[in-house]
């Protein structure tokens, strides 16, 4: 018996020890986390009547649409009403997607949200993710046969999700840039390089070869130097001006963060703030064509980028074209990103987020609610001396021990109203 007593207070000693506080706080960031993806996308009505969404929560359903079918999408409320008992891919978000549950995709499904679908959203995109898979390597995530502790990081281009030992480049720790663009859409969308010289958080200019993005002895890079041959520095210059720099010193607007909220006032700032921008790039000339003329160098890497650095690309007539032909005229738009999606989220679940209390308050008399307002200090003032005890003996709180607060809690509650005089009038 003692033996086992050892034993059992041995692995005891081995299990970690996870105190309420960790229990709370692990429980709030997952809230918060949920509430970042899911708080911009409706819970209750089918996207399907705003047309292809700008960006959306959105989920693959494996029973009804398995791997050798054609991929679908559906949304936050049809993942809740019509597939809850189905096997789903969480998806994250995408941009510009319109919900197909119950279209033509799904044989022997109807949407119960909104029935009336066409057959197909032919301005959907689709890659494996919808079936589960991801990364160049696409494997599902979490891998069972993957034993290798990986981030998997998001392209803000293409949306796919990488594992971040398979991008190139070594990831920065997670705080320190907002975006990644994937080998592929680097290689495709080639004009981001001149830009990745000056903006992203791991530089890719030619002089940094102290970094893992060098020039020397590597076959897979190529050095662009500028077309006339004349010698220009490479980097960045606090003192050197960009193209339109003097034309915007009068311009009071700053934009420091991700926008959170659509307000018309906002929305009207932005937009003549846009508009401002584009007339100074055509009056400035284009920045691209600057950036080119310097020596910088590709490889091929993913890219990591900060935050606003989409408000650094031009916006020159030539170069709004280049994005349309290359379908990448989001990167143009400051409401596009996850980021601003999920402060949206935010702002809107606290709008709506109501305080149960004080809704059970308001649906009493004015008796009822001063004895409920008594119950509840007394609660939380019985509770706090209770916890406090095994705070100041520094020992974990147990399911057992918040069991017996509330029966002795409950049975001392009962003695109080059991001794409580009657008077009759």
């Amino acid at each position: 018996m003692a033996g086992a007593e050892g034993s059992a207070g041995r692995q005891s000693e081995l299990e970690p020890v996870v105190s309420l506080v960790d229990v709370l706080e692990e429980d709030e960031e997952l809230e918060n986390e949920a509430c970042a993806v899911l708080g911009g996308s409706d819970s209750e009505k089918c996207s399907y009547s705003q047309g292809s969404v700008k960006r959306q929560a959105l989920y693959a359903c494996s029973t009804c649409t398995p791997e050798g079918e054609e991929p679908a999408g559906i949304c936050l409320a049809c993942s809740y009403e019509c597939h809850g008992s189905h096997k789903l891919f969480e998806l994250y978000t995408k941009r510009n997607f319109r919900c197909d549950c119950g279209n033509s995709k799904f044989k022997n499904l109807e949407c119960k949200l909104f029935p009336d679908k066409a057959k197909i959203n032919s301005g959907n995109k689709y890659n494996d993710n919808f079936f589960g898979l991801y990364c160049i390597c696409k494997r599902p995530y979490p891998d069972p046969d993957d034993e290798i502790p990986d981030e998997m990081i998001q392209c803000v281009v293409c949306e796919d999700w990488f594992h971040g030992r398979h991008l190139g480049a070594i990831p920065p720790e997670s705080g320190d840039f907002q975006e990644m663009v994937c080998q592929a859409c680097m290689k495709r969308c080639s004009f981001l390089w001149a830009y990745a010289a000056r903006l992203a958080v791991t530089k890719v200019s030619a002089e940094d070869d102290g970094l893992v993005l060098n020039v020397d002895g590597i076959g897979d890079q190529e050095v662009i130097k500028p077309e006339n041959g004349d010698h220009q520095d490479s980097t960045l210059k606090e003192d050197v001006p960009e193209p339109g720099q003097d034309a915007v010193k009068e311009v009071k607007v700053e934009q420091t963060n991700e926008p959170c909220t659509s307000s018309s006032s906002e929305s009207d700032l932005q937009t003549a703030f846009k508009n401002q921008h584009l007339n100074l790039e055509s009056q400035a000339g284009c920045r691209l064509q600057e950036f080119n003329a310097q020596q910088f160098l590709k490889k091929d890497t993913a890219t990591y980028w900060p935050v606003n650095w989409r408000s650094k690309l031009c916006a020159c007539r030539d170069c709004m074209k280049m994005y349309g032909e290359l379908d990448v005229l989001f990167l143009t738009d400051e409401y596009d990103t996850v980021l601003a999606y999920e402060n949206k989220g935010k702002v809107d679940q606290a709008a709506d987020r109501r305080d149960p209390l004080m809704d059970t308050l308001n649906s009493m008399d004015r008796v009822q609610q001063v004895e409920l307002i008594c119950e509840y200090n007394d609660l939380k003032t019985e509770l706090k001396d209770y916890l406090k005890r095994f705070a100041d003996e520094g020992t974990v709180v147990k399911r057992e021990d918040i069991q017996q607060f509330f029966e002795e809690f409950q049975s001392k509650k009962r003695r109080r109203v059991d001794g409580m005089p009657y008077y009759c009038s």
